[in-house]
């Protein structure tokens, strides 16, 4: 393990996350929802895959691999998972470094099987995915950073006509349909059929900013512009929707910290609390946007902001391992109370994974900045 003083640099934090859970879950396959191909190891493994690629230390990529492994067996069979919900096709994002890094074509036919299902998803009458097919005519923003990056990457890698196209069409939809234009956020999710007790019965949205559901969107629409070629008249509309978040986001960051709420426009009622994971996902996309003049560059003082108000929250233990307080559990469609009375975990992986996704960017936009 790392110790990690006030001087520490980004990169040294992700690494203490990854060491952190790793010396936890020594087993990958113990990582939870244990033997589940799911997006709470998605997104920490995702954090991990960056983390290997910024320091080219071995055991990253051997860790990520052995969860892999775990799950998808010598036949490129996916053992154990849920095809019936977006949330346990994330992970299959994985699988093209993996195969890059190995060479071992057992990783390239689960890609063709998660692409497969999308094929299929059912859809609202506008086209959008239903978030689970229990969730029917559903849209929420977690979807698009379940399926979003998938798609582009898939597309780049195999050819494949549409896929860009229809990942662009899930974000156009929420775009249009889940943000509002008072406030310039996006609310959680969206009923196109308007008959859930949660929905608008004008609009079908949900009534609240939820911080993490907002924080998965604009981390998708980053990671989907890394697989969408220059000359693709899709990034011009990604990047229009990044600009204008992004200076929404910024209007509601806390000034005293340089968080963001659990409910993002309501820093100032009763029970609302600073958010670590929603706080790293939104600083990783404001300043991936900002590193790579999606945004203009005057935003990346947001994202230190940010970075500072996350890195102030945690604390170093003697051992070196990190403590993540403060992050929200797994979280359905609700109103405010439910958003606020939610139950709060320590490193948590939809945390950690969002932490260190933040660290290794804060990592590349201080190396140019």
């Amino acid at each position: 393990m790392i110790n990690c003083g006030t001087d520490c640099k980004p990169i040294e934090y992700a690494k203490a996350a990854c060491d952190t859970l790793m010396n936890k879950f020594t087993d990958p396959n113990t990582l939870p929802p244990a033997g589940a191909f799911h997006y709470h190891q998605g997104v920490f493994l995702s954090g991990m895959e960056q983390t290997y690629l910024c320091t080219g230390e071995q055991k990253y990529s051997d860790y990520i691999k052995g969860w892999v492994d775990s799950i998808i067996d010598e036949n490129g069979v996916i053992t154990a998972y849920n095809e019936k919900t977006l949330d346990d096709l994330r992970s299959g994002t994985l699988l093209f470094g993996l195969y890059d890094r190995t060479k071992d074509t057992r990783y390239e036919k689960p890609m063709h099987t998660i692409y497969g299902h999308l094929a299929d998803w059912p859809k609202n009458k506008e086209g959008g995915f239903w978030h689970k097919f229990c969730d029917k005519d559903q849209m929420w923003l977690d979807g698009l950073y379940m399926a979003g990056p998938f798609l582009t990457m898939y597309e780049e890698r195999f050819g494949k006509a549409g896929c860009i196209d229809e990942a662009v069409r899930q974000a156009e939809l929420m775009w249009r349909h889940n943000r509002d234009l008072g406030t310039g956020l996006m609310y959680h999710a969206w009923d196109c059929e308007k008959i859930q007790p949660w929905a608008n019965p004008e609009t079908g949205c949900s009534p609240e900013f939820w911080g993490r559901a907002i924080g998965w969107y604009i981390t998708a629409l980053c990671d989907m512009l890394d697989y969408i070629p220059k000359d693709n008249e899709n990034r011009d509309f990604l990047i229009s929707c990044l600009t204008e978040l992004a200076k929404a986001l910024v209007k509601y960051q806390d000034a005293s910290s340089g968080l963001w709420y659990q409910v993002v426009n309501r820093g100032d009622d009763k029970g609302n609390w600073t958010e670590l994971s929603c706080s790293s996902l939104f600083t990783y996309g404001i300043s991936k946007a900002a590193r790579l003049s999606y945004i203009d560059k005057g935003y990346a003082k947001y994202a230190l902001r940010g970075y500072e108000g996350v890195i102030s929250a945690i604390t170093m233990n003697d051992d070196g391992s990190l403590i993540l307080p403060g992050i929200c559990i797994g979280t359905g469609v609700g109103d405010y109370d439910f958003y606020i009375h939610r139950d709060t975990v320590v490193n948590d992986l939809h945390g950690m994974g969002a932490f260190t996704l933040m660290c290794c960017e804060l990592e590349r936009l201080l190396s140019v900045y």
